[in-house]
């Protein structure tokens, strides 16, 4: 996207020149309450007059925020997790988590998944698929093993929705129990609920669980990376909270900084803690003005009933989205969850061949009218939405406007 912002407020950007965008990528998920939001501002202008670096020590600042982390937690298991603060992004999250498994087991492994995306440091690139990623660098972390994820559009093993026995989950099984599959016991398995960068890909409901289960039969802590997908930005406060399952360790970021201010944290099981003072150290852990960035976004999330309102803009842009797809005979496959949705472009629905040069066309249509987004996918095939969840009907319908007519010109051509 060659453009040079001068500033931003909700959902729009100007840039130098004073060309206003609707923002449909939130630069990466990560402002879940818009832009420089100015609710959020206030708490951040406080913070910034009293405390703004207080490397680890307590303060009621953070103890605010992890009481409201905790919260989202169900009742009857609260009290067997807690809230670390890591360095300032998703990637540090993934590393602490990595490290922690791999503290308590005592094993090297991780399982990670196709589609999968966890971070650009050594130990979170070795845990991301993207070939294109890791190229030319052969001395990543070593003992990672990657297994199919839930892509049902492109299901592995050739199943439909009737068909489909969770067979993706199912070869986990199989890959752990078979003493000829070359994969040694790992310490952990680390999963997104919902894969952002791999194509927005939702996995079928059960997955997860399964997933989980699988796990704990054999004795291997399972990760939830919700970067991406969690702070609201499916309804939940966590993307996987629709399922019955809850993980030892969970990654967050992006959203968790409010608006932007740089912050990432794990929340675990006590029972798995094996680490002891000093054993995990950082000088920006849990930045004190990026904590109440994020204090702010709860409490304008909690006093603007912005859950109920990110499930309605969501199933609404959905609706609209797969209207376009029984229109334009490109569009394979449409899928969301809340405000992150996918689109997905293929060369005939038959033969769901990718079509990268096509959303390459299209964003470039796009940008040239006024709409930013992401591309991500297996192919870089997929048109992600990831809207701030501030987002009303009226810019919805603004920007579907630009996309449809970007979408008629293709079939013009």
């Amino acid at each position: 996207m060659p453009i040079a912002i001068d500033s931003a407020r909700g959902a729009i950007l100007k840039d130098v020149d004073g060309n206003m965008f609707i923002d449909f990528f939130s630069f990466a998920g990560v402002l879940n309450v818009g832009h420089c939001n100015p609710y959020v501002l206030d708490y951040v202008k406080i913070q910034e007059e009293k405390l703004i670096h207080g490397l680890d020590f307590p303060t009621e600042n953070k103890l605010a925020l992890i009481r409201k982390i905790l919260q989202q937690i169900p009742e009857g298991i609260r009290n067997q997790y807690k809230v670390a603060f890591c360095g300032p992004s998703g990637s540090d999250a993934v590393e602490a988590a990595i490290k922690l498994a791999k503290h308590k087991t005592g094993r090297e492994g991780i399982i990670a998944f196709h589609g999968s995306y966890h971070g650009m440091t050594s130990g979170a690139l070795s845990l991301t698929s993207n070939l294109k990623f890791r190229a030319r660098l052969g001395s990543l972390v070593p003992n990672i093993t990657f297994l199919p994820y839930s892509y049902c559009y492109r299901c592995p093993f050739g199943k439909s929705a009737n068909s489909c026995r969770l067979e993706c989950a199912e070869f986990l099984k199989y890959t752990l129990e078979n003493p000829h599959s070359g994969i040694s016991k790992p310490a952990a398995i680390i999963i997104e609920p919902i894969q952002g960068e791999g194509g927005t890909i939702i996995p079928k409901p059960g997955f997860l669980e399964r997933i989980s289960e699988i796990a704990r039969e054999n004795d291997i802590l399972v990760i939830f990376d919700e970067i991406q997908c969690g702070f609201f930005r499916t309804g939940n406060f966590w993307a996987f909270q629709d399922d019955t399952t809850f993980p030892d360790i969970i990654t967050m970021s992006k959203g968790l900084g409010g608006i932007g201010f740089p912050i990432s944290a794990i929340i675990y099981n006590k029972a798995i803690e094996s680490w002891g003072p000093a054993d995990h150290i950082g000088t920006f852990r849990g930045n004190q003005v990026s904590i109440a960035a994020g204090n702010g976004a709860f409490d304008f999330i909690s006093d603007y009933n912005v859950e109920c309102h990110t499930r309605e803009m969501g199933k609404y842009l959905l609706e609209k989205l797969d209207e376009l797809k029984a229109i334009y005979p490109f569009i394979g496959d449409v899928r969301g969850k809340g405000l992150i949705l996918g689109i997905e472009y293929v060369k005939g629905p038959d033969s769901k061949l990718p079509d990268p040069e096509l959303v390459k066309k299209i964003r470039q249509s796009c940008f040239n009218k006024g709409l930013l987004f992401e591309v991500g996918g297996h192919y870089n095939n997929v048109i992600r939405f990831i809207p701030p969840l501030i987002v009303n009907k009226e810019l919805i319908d603004s920007a579907l406007a630009i996309f449809k007519e970007a979408n008629e010109e293709m079939i013009k051509q």
